[in-house]
């Protein structure tokens, strides 16, 4: 499962250009016999990922993708909120048994250095208190082309916020492997 905000959900996408289809067929391409179920809500914050922790696992998943923060940074929310929200997700996960990835997405400059510290720095420190994988730049390789000095517009859909279906797919190219690393340590660990 794949829980998220509008990154995962995939917003402004048709349904099988979103991150979740796109990961599926991915996965599914290198051999892994798995159904990646959305747990995406367009807008949603931390704390209401926390808040439909009890709906998301209403039925039984054998592990949780977590992709929460993008709306904790557009509205500025505390770090410290949005680490606690976090924490919240993942030791109810921990508690279920429920192997879960942590992926992050870093906080740009304009808050402040602290700010950008703090909420970096929640990652890092959840994903080594829960024991869990972390992949830390949910949109590294726009990152990638960002740093490296390039435009990645014609990644990007009109809003400028979130990828079109070939920026999807190259965030699946960016993280997929780590998932399927992910998964295959979960299978192994339950042979």
């Amino acid at each position: 499962m794949a829980l998220g905000d509008s990154l995962t959900q995939g917003y402004g996408l048709p349904s099988d250009d979103g991150f979740v289809p796109q990961l599926q067929g991915w996965l599914q391409g290198q051999g892994l016999d798995v159904e990646v179920i959305n747990a995406g809500v367009s807008g949603d914050t931390t704390a209401g990922g926390l808040s439909r922790m009890d709906w998301t696992l209403a039925e039984p998943v054998d592990a949780m993708l977590v992709i929460l923060g993008g709306n904790d940074l557009l509205r500025g929310i505390n770090p410290e909120a949005s680490r606690e929200n976090l924490d919240g997700i993942l030791s109810r996960l921990g508690r279920e048994g429920i192997p879960a990835m942590l992926a992050g997405l870093p906080a740009p400059g304009n808050y402040g250095p602290e700010f950008q510290r703090a909420f970096d720095r929640m990652y890092i420190d959840l994903a080594g208190i829960h024991d869990v994988r972390l992949y830390p730049d949910f949109m590294q390789p726009l990152s990638d082309k960002a740093e490296a000095g390039q435009s990645f517009s014609d990644l990007m859909q009109d809003d400028h916020i979130h990828p079109n279906a070939d920026g999807v797919a190259l965030i699946v190219e960016g993280i997929g492997p780590e998932v399927q690393a992910f998964l295959e340590q979960v299978l192994e660990e339950r042979a």
